[in-house]
């Protein structure tokens, strides 16, 4: 069956009006799934930008948007820490939006465990969730991402061994040059999403911005290497990263 990727870059003046747009998509992406399969499964990221993004949804604008009843969240990656702690992922995504739009059907990786433990706890969790066989990837219907200033995604980094991981969903890495130890999904399970959403921001990222937007060249970034089979890849950028 021949496969493709819908390609699309959508630029905004600034971060506020970036993660409205992006709110936007989100949404009709979420009635889209509904519609189908009466759930919509969402794989958040960590960071700055996506807590915009996380602040807009939780917003009297936009609270009421979403059934929040029939959306699953699970996570993209995150660090390996106690799930109060000022670096967690899920803290972020709690604080600024779960608990306030009282969302229910949450699933995070157990950074406070061991992490090959926290790993195949979460695969396992994957597996039963998606009812998945041996062999099979979970098709989320949403991934939120964004993209470091070495073009790292999730925590899959460059030069580091967890980008070339195929047989697993889930996998612990220890980032050798932030000396942190992560959990992250694998990028074939990105690559089997109906749609994965880019988010980035800011000057600094203009450089490799434009490096992942060059479908052309090497993928030597992991950035680039983000191509969902039958699904969208979405580029949400703000005017300082795309122009620098």
């Amino acid at each position: 069956m021949p496969t493709s990727t819908q390609l699309s870059l959508h630029v905004a003046e600034t971060p506020e009006s970036m993660a409205r747009l992006a709110a936007e998509l989100l949404i009709e992406r979420c009635k889209r799934a509904i519609d189908d399969h009466g759930t919509f499964s969402v794989a958040l990221s960590g960071g700055r930008t996506p807590t915009l993004l996380f602040r807009l949804l939780s917003s009297p604008e936009f609270q009421n948007c979403m059934p929040w009843e029939k959306v699953l969240f699970y996570w993209v990656d995150e660090r390996c820490v106690d799930p109060d702690h000022p670096d967690s992922n899920y803290r972020v995504a709690r604080d600024e939006l779960l608990h306030k739009v009282e969302a229910t059907k949450f699933y995070r990786m157990r950074g406070e465990l061991d992490p090959e433990e926290a790993a195949q706890t979460y695969e396992r969790l994957l597996r039963q969730h998606f009812e998945l066989g041996p062999d099979d990837l979970p098709r989320f219907d949403c991934i939120l991402l964004g993209m470091g200033e070495d073009g790292h995604v999730a925590s899959l980094f460059p030069e580091e061994e967890g980008i070339n991981i195929k047989d697993r969903l889930v996998v612990d890495q220890h980032i050798r040059k932030l000396k942190s130890d992560r959990l992250t999904l694998t990028l074939p399970v990105l690559n089997n999403a109906r749609c994965c959403i880019f988010m980035v921001q800011g000057k600094e990222k203009h450089a490799v911005l434009a490096k992942a937007l060059n479908l052309l060249g090497s993928p030597d970034l992991p950035a680039q290497r983000v191509k969902p089979t039958n699904g969208e890849l979405i580029w949400v950028v703000d005017e300082q990263a795309r122009r620098g």
